[in-house]
């Protein structure tokens, strides 16, 4: 079997790490030796249930060692692994499992007081005959398995969030995946004496890639959580002494906002379209030893990520340089593109939207705008979409929420365009309060005025409970715009 495939770094895995904690999930404690057992029975059983090489096999839970067992079972029988979003309803998990054909569905049994099985079997009275559905927890008698997959194979498909419409599986083969996790990987220096907390769905590429697959690489050891409480995580982060906490900017703002003491770790990393400054600072300052921050995408899923040598400045402004063999470029109207060996083979049966995602010469079009300098570190400025003009000046969002982010009082905010008959379009802010704080709209404004250009200050400021946002926790601007 050849190395670049996921099975071949799993075996490679047990051979190096041995009888070293693999996974960590409550009292369940698997080495690398044991999860190697037992993905091997989950495969030897999906192919004895007619799973054939190349075919589609989804799985709807939440983070557990179970997810991890079948998800990499899955992988070995040489299928494609199909994940779900846990947050999608049940009808966008039925057009999903139906969208990629998939031939099998692990589904967990009870989450969150849900019987997702259940669900799925009442909304679709067909999808048993249809798809053969493995409920977790399962146990799988022990067999000796040899993977049949290969690197060029197509290892997973995962859907994109759908900020903008509907859904599209990109699909990645084996030794894309697998380098995405090497690149992060090095990046971030992970190692065997690493303990990671994986808050990141493994539905989604952070928690899938950067998660799983870098801990099977490094043989650090993947303590998985199935929903982000703050509590929980600081209590984990202690009790399993954890080194490594990667997570979307809002994980690292719920726990500076807890008032329990956090054990401080070696390495926190988080990325999005923007992540506020203001939060780098503190993050190191209050944290972790070291801070770093990236940007990806489901379509490539690392692009660039900042070392730990970076200074302080590159980190907490940009999203560092670019990675896993990427190129990166600005197009001429500040889009950033991106060529490599990592860009996904393409959507699933949608040839159409592949041409529109990646041109002629192979250079994915991210719908990011943003700039590099001259060390080639990339600063993401907003959304292609979310720009508006002011007066004939193009205004950024995200540089107007950076500056909100500094206003004592705002937890979160999101800012948009709205027409104006002078100006063509106007800012408005959608701003979520901290707790107990009482700012008015006057103040809001007052205070952009000492940061901001005129034309980029917001004229309309609206308080909201809470900001509307999709499955995967991204704000959805279409959303505040009325857009349906």
């Amino acid at each position: 079997m050849r190395r670049e495939t996921i099975p071949a770094a799993l075996i490679e895995a047990a051979e190096r790490f041995g009888d070293a904690q693999a996974v960590v999930d409550g009292q369940v404690r698997l080495t690398f030796r044991e999860l190697h057992t037992r993905v091997m029975a989950v495969a030897y059983g999906l192919t004895a249930s007619g799973v054939t090489r190349g075919d589609r096999v989804a799985i709807f839970g939440p983070n557990t060692h179970h997810w991890v067992t079948s998800a990499l079972g899955v992988l070995y029988a040489g299928a494609t692994l199909v994940p779900i979003n846990t947050r999608f309803t049940t009808a966008e998990t039925l057009d999903v499992i139906n969208r990629s054909g998939a031939r099998g569905l692990f589904v967990a049994g009870e989450f969150l007081g849900v019987d997702r099985q259940a669900d799925l079997l009442e909304a679709d009275v067909t999808l048993a005959s249809r798809v053969r559905i493995f409920r977790m927890p399962l146990e799988w008698p022990e067999a000796t398995f040899e993977s049949p997959a290969e690197p060029d194979d197509v290892a997973d498909i995962l859907y994109t969030s759908g900020t903008t419409g509907r859904s599209k599986g990109a699909m990645s083969a084996h030794r894309q995946s697998l380098a995405a996790a090497r690149a992060w990987a090095s990046r971030t220096e992970l190692s065997a004496d690493d303990r990671y907390l994986i808050v990141n769905p493994f539905f989604h590429s952070f928690g899938y890639k950067a998660g799983i697959l870098t801990c099977l690489l490094t043989g650090a050891t993947m303590v998985p959580q199935a929903v982000f409480d703050v509590a929980e995580t600081i209590r984990l982060t202690s009790l399993e002494r954890i080194t490594v906490l990667p997570g979307a900017p809002t994980i690292y703002q719920s726990i500076l906002d807890h008032p329990a003491d956090f054990p401080r770790i070696r390495l926190a990393v988080t990325g999005a379209a923007v992540v506020p400054v203001t939060l780098v600072e503190r993050m190191r300052k209050e944290l972790c030893d070291t801070v770093l921050t990236g940007y990806g995408l489901t379509e490539c899923p690392v692009v660039t990520l900042c070392s730990p040598q970076d200074s302080a400045t590159t980190v907490a402004h940009t999203a560092g340089h670019a990675a896993a063999g990427c190129e990166v470029r600005i197009a001429g109207s500040g889009e950033i593109l991106v060529r490599g060996p990592n860009v996904m083979l393409g959507y699933l049966d949608d040839p159409e939207a592949t041409a529109a995602a990646i041109d002629q010469d192979g250079w994915l079009h991210t719908g990011d705008i943003g700039s590099l300098d001259a060390a080639g570190n990339l600063t993401i400025t907003d959304r292609l979409k979310d720009m508006y003009v002011c007066g004939g000046f193009n205004v950024y969002p995200a540089e107007v929420e950076q500056a909100l982010a500094r206003l004592p009082g705002v937890a979160e905010a999101a800012v948009i365009g709205v027409p104006d008959a002078r100006l063509g379009e106007v800012g408005k802010a959608h701003i979520v309060r901290k707790a107990g704080a009482d700012l008015s709209e006057q103040e809001v404004i007052s205070f952009c005025r000492t940061l901001l250009a005129n034309f980029k200050v917001p004229r309309r400021v609206e308080f909201l409970p809470a900001l509307p946002r999709n499955p995967s926790g991204k704000v959805l601007k279409r959303v505040l715009r009325g857009e349906s």
